[in-house]
């Protein structure tokens, strides 16, 4: 089982995948879209799923501080619902408040990164923190 994770913003998508065994998550790549002009980047993340040889996709959902959804997370949903019509996978929504954040601080602190290189790859590494904080929850409801 190989599940791709997705950091769905207005501009770009962040994209991580799992090992085999989904224990880990790996970023990949990030894929230009434009919303405005309704250019998904679908195409290209057909070409990332037969490579990778997916099973399932894991999106964020950007949840509001006090846990209530505005317009991103339904832009979200209708991301998962366009790579589940286009490419019959199952799709599963986990939340993503901060991973973005802790992606950012983690370039500064700890990989001493300037702005300009942590804007290239922000979005794929969070994608991954998504994908892995999945990975996680989910190891934990098979081990109890």
């Amino acid at each position: 089982m190989r599940l791709l994770g997705l950091d769905v913003g207005s501009r770009t998508v962040g994209v991580s995948v799992s090992d085999l065994l989904g224990w880990t998550a790996q970023g990949v790549e990030i894929i230009r879209i434009n919303e405005d002009k309704d250019d998904f980047g679908l195409d290209r993340l057909g070409e990332i799923i037969k490579e990778k040889q997916a099973t399932g996709v894991v999106l964020g959902l950007p949840k509001n501080m006090n846990n209530t959804e505005g317009p991103r997370a339904e832009k979200s949903r209708e991301y998962a619902k366009m790579v589940e019509d286009r490419f019959n996978l199952p799709t599963d929504l986990i939340d993503e408040r901060l991973t973005t954040v802790q992606a950012e601080r983690m370039l500064v602190d700890e990989a001493n990164v300037s702005r300009k290189k942590r804007k290239k790859v922000i979005d794929k590494i969070a994608a991954e923190m998504i994908l892995q904080n999945y990975l996680d929850a989910k190891g934990k409801l098979t081990r109890n």
